[in-house]
């Protein structure tokens, strides 16, 4: 406990944004039906994917566990956003505001990595489709899966130690919606160069690397797919890949803008307001995209539904000839 004592503030305020708190009655139904929807639309991929023996693939398999993560990622900061629009003290302790910091990157940081496994995956049937089977087995997959998540939630550590270090003895207000490693550290009363450094090395390595071995996969895949003859096998091939291509230009847009900067002063309001489209909207962008313009996933729907209605169906025969 002796790291905590440095630390003169006991908690923090999160400013969020100020002149939208007097519309907290309407907003709170708001963001509860997105989160709401979020984790509903998340849930029906990852049960669709687990109980249609179609989509038992690769592919589909770390689709399911981007869903899954999405719901962990949103839990970390939406509950307490939704809490904040109806209390008038927002209010969040020193070591939970911790702990949201290290929770938010640890699984921010998972997606990158999960989605680069994804590009590598769309590579490997594109590219080497004959070789793929013999690669990408079910061991295969659950390995890369387990080495994401170790790797994600590994590399925030050291920013975490190096914030809880610092004495805050000044203002407790958090000029964010959530607590975060940039507004944390304007708030410190103490240099942070080292700080700012170790943020940007972690982040860089994290988001751009992965972001340019992603690009780099799909340069090939798409070298590949030019070298298909016929148009029909071009499409159907390029449209495996559209749906995790969207995901990743949304989704690395706002986190490379947000992190990867050698400054701890930057515009809060800019800030906040890429906050809430990378906490809130990308996630629920995620399972929009892959059942809208993800065929199979429409496809094993279409099929549990008539199932059920089926099964509904029978029910009735069977009750109506026991009457």
């Amino acid at each position: 406990m002796e790291l905590w004592n440095k630390s003169t503030v006991s908690e923090f305020i999160l400013v969020g944004f100020p002149t939208l708190y007097k519309y907290g009655p309407f907003l709170f139904p708001c963001l509860l039906l997105l989160y709401l929807l979020t984790v509903a639309g998340n849930v029906i991929v990852f049960v669709l994917v687990r109980l249609d023996s179609h989509l038992h693939t690769p592919m589909y398999f770390f689709i399911s566990i981007l869903s899954i993560l999405e719901i962990w990622y949103t839990a970390v900061t939406i509950p307490k956003m939704l809490i904040n629009l109806l209390l008038p003290r927002k209010s969040i302790s020193f070591s939970s505001c911790l702990l949201q910091t290290y929770f938010f990157h640890s699984l921010g940081a998972s997606e990158c990595y999960l989605l680069t496994t994804m590009a590598y995956d769309r590579y490997l049937a594109i590219c080497h489709p004959l070789h793929y089977s013999s690669i990408m087995t079910e061991k295969m997959t659950i390995k890369l899966a387990a080495t994401c998540f170790t790797l994600g939630f590994l590399c925030p550590i050291t920013e975490v130690i190096l914030i809880s270090k610092l004495p805050f003895c000044g203002s407790n207000e958090i000029q964010h919606i959530f607590c975060d490693f940039p507004p944390l550290l304007s708030l410190a009363c103490t240099d942070t160069t080292i700080n700012v450094l170790a943020d940007f090395i972690i982040n860089s390595f994290i988001i751009l690397v992965t972001f340019i071995f992603i690009i780099i996969s799909y340069i090939r895949i798409i070298f590949s797919i030019l070298k298909i003859r016929t148009s029909k096998g071009r499409v159907k091939a390029f449209s495996t890949c559209v749906s995790h291509l969207t995901v990743v230009l949304v989704f690395f847009t706002c986190i490379v803008f947000m992190y990867v900067r050698l400054t701890k002063s930057y515009s809060l309001y800019y800030d906040r307001v890429l906050a809430v489209i990378y906490s809130v909207l990308t996630p629920i962008f995620n399972p929009i995209i892959y059942s809208l313009r993800n065929k199979e996933i429409r496809e094993a729907f279409k099929r549990k539904m008539c199932s059920r209605r089926l099964h509904n169906t029978e029910e009735k025969h069977k009750c109506k000839n026991a009457a």
